[in-house]
């Protein structure tokens, strides 16, 4: 059993700005399922929003959030993400982070449902992973955070009503247990849930599955963001085709070659991510979709601004501003999580969470683009001065060796690996054609018994692909409850036997199998 202060499940921009605050005061764990540059963070192509244009900026900035999020924002979160945004990027900067320049000024520019260009960028179309490196340069330079790549979170450890801790798989296969003051959730999102994801391999619902297991309240599961623009080519991984394409001149139209938005939004290839998804699947139903940079591409010099991508697409023999690029949507964003306050406080004391795998309502029901980078950064901080100001977080030692029951839960013998991905498949894929971007009753009835069915031949074994398999059986159960129970069709949840909203804004909330609806 090893002992710290804090301990922090994730190393994206949320987990390390954390650990940065945290380790001025105590030491610090900081865990990570792969090696340390691994996280949804430095997939983030589009960049950073922020408002550094002054008072009108950020309340422009406000609006801009309050109106994607299609009326469930929790407004106290949006204010506080964009007030305290300028503040953080600030830091970032100071801490050698290079953002794009043109003329010695930061570039700033433009992305859907955003009334003004205020995304930075770094390195084109490579922006979270200029942010990793800063971070993790910084926190490389301080001797009280330990950084432990390879390593699974397997489950929380409770004491008293109280989180103490978590249990650990590392990379040779050994279960480790470490005790805590307090435990923060930074461990990112749940795209794997779908056959088709833009997110990495490691984004498996972990830091929600355990805390929802432990007790915690989760909250808006059935607000899942479909980016609008993934590549879409047989046997091509769902890369994403940024936003930032768009914001440059990107038109999307059909197998027949026409522009289309215009039918579905004013804000045309602008608009929020749900809509402009939507539009593409209708579209798309008799042929492909394309996004059309060609002529954008007579102006400026796309592979430069661009180099990311450009380089993915000349793997298939395309090329900006010069070819169609067939997209389709994928599931990009997780807008629901482990239900916290503003400073990241959970519903169990001494459990903290923040970035995607949290749920402040920052996002309401769609999340307004390149906000998710600022969200980590923001919140990330927060929670960490909410860990050091809670001053019941005293533990006295444990009774008794709780890990030994988690391990003997999950191991009951051990499955195969192919039978193990195999199961992974089935469920990401009736995910996927159930409870995806359209949905209705009967589908996600149909998922809940398919849910049922594959909860028998559950993987087991203490190995890493298995503890994911239950994982993400977990997110995918909260996932379809919740979408069962909203009855309308709001944000990025789409009811096609409810197309219309509610007069009255809720939030989801479930924990230990009861799901209810609150007001915003």
């Amino acid at each position: 059993m090893e002992q710290v202060d804090f301990l922090v499940v994730g190393a994206g921009i949320a987990g390390l700005s954390a650990a940065i605050c945290l380790a001025r005061v105590g030491r610090v764990m900081v865990v990570t399922k792969e090696e340390l540059a691994e996280s949804n963070t430095a997939y983030a192509q589009g960049g950073i929003a922020v408002a550094m244009g002054g008072e009108e900026d950020v309340a422009l900035h406000l609006e801009d959030t309050m109106s994607a999020g299609d009326g469930l924002v929790n407004r106290e979160a949006a204010a506080v993400l964009v007030e305290q945004g300028p503040r953080r990027v600030e830091e970032l900067l100071a801490w050698g982070t290079k953002f794009d320049r043109e003329n010695g000024e930061l570039m700033r520019t433009r992305e859907g449902a955003h009334s003004r260009s205020r995304i930075l960028h770094a390195n084109g179309d490579a922006t979270g992973k200029e942010i990793a490196v800063s971070l993790l340069r910084h926190v490389r330079e301080m001797d009280s955070i330990e950084l432990m790549e390879w390593t699974t979170g397997v489950d929380l450890l409770v004491e008293g009503g109280r989180v103490v801790g978590a249990t650990l798989l590392d990379g040779e296969g050994g279960v480790r247990v470490v005790r805590a003051k307090a435990v923060l959730l930074a461990s990112g999102g749940a795209g794997q849930v779908y056959s088709d994801t833009t997110n990495p391999a490691v984004a498996t619902g972990d830091g929600i599955a355990m805390a929802y297991r432990a007790g915690a309240e989760v909250s808006d599961m059935e607000f899942y963001q479909f980016h609008p623009t993934a590549f879409s080519a047989p046997g091509a991984p769902r890369f994403l085709m940024s936003e930032a394409l768009r914001g440059e001149g990107a038109y999307l139209v059909n197998a027949k070659g026409e522009r289309f938005m215009e039918r579905y939004h004013p804000l045309l290839e602008l608009a929020p991510r749900d809509v402009v998804a939507r539009a593409i699947t209708h579209e798309g139903m008799d042929g492909e979709v394309y996004l059309d940079m060609r002529g954008v591409g007579i102006k400026k010099d796309l592979q430069t601004r661009f180099p990311g991508i450009s380089k993915f697409l000349a793997k298939y023999r395309l090329e900006l501003g010069r070819d169609l690029i067939p997209v389709r949507p994928a599931a990009h964003y997780l807008m629901g999580g482990v239900r916290t306050d503003v400073h990241g406080r959970s519903s169990l004391p001494g459990l903290y969470a923040a970035g995607e795998v949290a749920c402040t309502g920052v996002h309401g029901a769609n999340r307004l683009a390149s906000n998710s980078l600022l969200e980590g950064l923001v919140f990330g901080v927060l929670a960490a001065e909410a860990m050091l100001a809670d001053d019941d977080r005293a533990q006295g030692p444990g009774t008794r060796d709780q890990a030994a029951d988690v391990v003997t839960s999950v191991r009951g013998g051990t499955t195969g690996e192919k039978a193990t991905e195999r199961w992974i498949a089935e469920l990401r894929d009736l995910m996927w054609k159930y409870a995806g971007l359209l949905r209705d009753a009967a589908g996600l009835g149909e998922a809940q018994r398919r849910l049922d069915a594959l909860a028998v031949t559950m993987p087991q074994g203490m190995f890493r692909r298995a503890l994911e398999a239950r994982n993400l059986h977990s997110v995918a159960g909260l996932i379809v409850a919740a979408a069962l129970g909203r009855e309308e069709s709001r944000g990025a949840h789409y009811r096609n036997d409810f197309p219309e909203r509610h007069a009255a804004a809720r939030h989801s909330v479930m924990a230990k199998g009861r799901l209810e609806f609150v007001n915003n």
